[in-house]
Formats: structure tokens, C-alpha cells, sequence
């Protein structure tokens, strides 16, 4: 659950972040990739004031960099996790040999 948390404030901030500065990597180099040539296009379009070229990058970077940090977190935690479940066992074997006890009439 921390993880999701974790995921979604990351995400938020990037998102905001992005929105002011478009030029964030790697948002941009991949929406050139998966959607040539239609920056023109999506420049006119306003959604929730701002256009809709800068929201699709501002959600790549989001995601990107939502993912990586919750990764960290989560491998982060594992590895604390694996420390607090080792356990120290201390066994004492007696060896002395005791006396058989006396026979019973």
C-alpha cells in the first residue's frame, strides 16, 4: 500500500513539474517516437489549461519516473525485510553423561 503511495506523489510531481518544462527527458523523445508528426495536432487541442502535447509528455514522464522510484522503493523494503526476519537461535546440547538412576524393586 506504501508503494502505491509512494507511486502516486511521485506521479503527481512529475506531472506538474513536466507541465512547466516540457523539455524533461524522456516524455518528449518518446512521444516523437510512438506518435510522429502530430505535435502540430495535439498543440491546438487545451485540456484543463494547458495543451494536449504537454499533458501526453507530462504523463510519460510521470509514469517513467513513478515507476522507477516505487522500483527503489520496493526493492529497498524487501531488503529490510529480509534483515528483520533473521532470527538468532542459541541451542545448548548437554553432553554430560548422567548416572543411570537406581533400579526400582
Amino acid at each position: 500500500m506504501k508503494g502505491a503511495i509512494i507511486f502516486l506523489i511521485v506521479f503527481a510531481l512529475v506531472v506538474i513539474a513536466t507541465l512547466a518544462y516540457t523539455s524533461i527527458p524522456p516524455g518528449q523523445a518518446i512521444y516523437k517516437a510512438a506518435l510522429p508528426n502530430t505535435a502540430q495536432y495535439t498543440s491546438t487541442y487545451a485540456i484543463a489549461g494547458t495543451n494536449a502535447y504537454a499533458l501526453i509528455i507530462a504523463v510519460f514522464n510521470g509514469v517513467i519516473y513513478a515507476f522507477i522510484v516505487w522500483l527503489i522503493f520496493t526493492l529497498a523494503t524487501m531488503g529490510k525485510k529480509k534483515d528483520q526476519n533473521q532470527q538468532n537461535v542459541i541451542v545448548n546440547v548437554n553432553n554430560n553423561q548422567s548416572p543411570p538412576p537406581p533400579p526400582q524393586n
